[in-house]
């Protein structure tokens, strides 16, 4: 055998960690549901008998992604810790920058983790808690806080210094940090126990008997439980009592069910924004009320977080464009109102109005506490202090 057939082509020092890297930057991009083993292998450049020898399948991958997610939260926070020196606003800094260049870190747990086991999904919270833990001894030693109102604070924190993997920033990365350390700091002076009740009007209800709100309410409920790759036809028509092939009467597909969800979402948003501009008394009314309006939506129907969280399983559809615009022309509603209530640029306020959605859609992805009757009031309260708003505006 010659030399060069014996040393053959060099292998990575560590081949295991990149597969878990790709995997996880496909999985934030595309979706799970949508990434496959041979996906993976191809962006990796292996074989997909080489990604099995490493992994059974593409759930035990996404968990090891989740793992190294969390031991990068922790080294983040050594390094924090570290270069504060006790200070702390040099620690927030510094948690900001190194969860801008770690995003999976933070990120892809709060994305995925519907497609863990509960076990798997325990050890996951097991390990953030260290070091969130670590933010808050540091955070509020001069603060006089309930224990509950420090876990709220630093969860939400997490979700803060996480948002710039969920839009792209039109800042310079140093800027985009500066910005988002600047919520950060609003969010941590917060005090969860002083919110107030949401000043929304009472939800209309909406008679159920017909067929296709009927399907659209069972499609909703399933996808926000189970994620919308897993659920199929016939599980949606059999929670109305009908067969699969019956659902087809009345959408021609699956993807034609998540596309109406999130049209269905969207005209709930936008009566929001009408009730906020005839309500408000001047524009940081109008945008602490679309606050009030949006966690009240989307924390009493799935409709809104399942359309969000799964709109990449419509990569490639025509109707996604649609979707997509009816998101980005809402949220250009609220950078619009910030921009002229803090004379700042629209790139600006997109990080703090992003940062402050990023709060209350993780948590209610999942399931952080929103099984609390003043959950809704707390994340409102929370999201306008991000904003620069009065956390506590007077109710009417």
């Amino acid at each position: 055998m010659t030399r060069s057939k014996q040393a053959g082509t060099p292998r990575p020092a560590n081949r295991k960690r990149q597969l878990i890297d790709h995997s996880a930057q496909l999985f934030l991009q595309h979706g799970y549901p949508q990434v496959s083993m041979a996906d993976i292998a191809r962006a990796a450049g292996v074989t997909a008998p080489s990604l099995y020898r490493h992994f059974a399948d593409k759930q035990a991958l996404l968990y090891a992604a989740v793992l190294a997610g969390v031991d990068g939260l922790q080294a983040g926070t050594d390094t924090a810790l570290a270069a504060a020196d006790g200070d702390r606003h040099a620690f927030i800094a510094s948690v900001c920058g190194s969860m801008a260049r770690r995003q999976n870190a933070s990120t892809l747990w709060r994305w995925t983790g519907t497609y863990l086991t509960p076990e798997q999904n325990r050890e996951v919270v097991k390990g953030t808690r260290v070091a969130l833990a670590q933010w808050a001894d540091l955070l509020f030693t001069d603060r006089e806080l309930l224990d509950w109102e420090q876990r709220q604070l630093v969860w939400t924190m997490l979700s803060v210094v996480g948002s710039l993997s969920v839009h792209r920033a039109r800042l310079p990365a140093a800027q985009a940090v500066r910005e988002l350390t600047a919520a950060a700091e609003r969010l941590v002076e917060l005090t969860p126990s002083l919110a107030t009740d949401l000043r929304v009007p009472p939800p209309i209800d909406v008679p159920g008997d017909d067929r296709r709100t009927e399907i659209l309410d069972a499609a909703a409920e399933l996808f926000s439980a189970r994620g919308y790759g897993p659920v199929t036809v016939d599980e949606i028509g059999a929670a109305v009592g009908i067969t699969g092939p019956s659902v087809y009467k009345h959408f021609p597909s699956k993807a034609a069910i998540l596309i109406e969800i999130g049209r269905r979402s969207g005209a709930r948003l936008e009566v929001g924004v009408m009730a906020a501009y005839a309500a408000g008394s001047d524009d940081a009314d109008r945008l602490a009320l679309m606050v009030d309006s949006y966690v009240a939506t989307i924390t009493s129907i799935p409709d809104l977080s399942v359309s969000f969280n799964n709109a990449s399983a419509l990569s490639g559809d025509p109707s996604s464009r649609e979707l997509i615009d009816i998101q980005r022309r809402y949220v250009m509603r609220w950078i619009s109102l910030l921009t002229a209530i803090h004379g700042i640029g629209e790139a600006e306020a997109a990080v703090a109005v992003h940062a402050a959605l990023s709060m209350v859609n993780d948590a209610v992805r999942v399931r952080r506490g929103v099984e609390r009757p003043d959950f809704p009031a707390q994340m409102a309260y929370l999201m306008r202090g991000v904003l620069g708003l009065s956390p506590s505006p007077d109710q009417p």
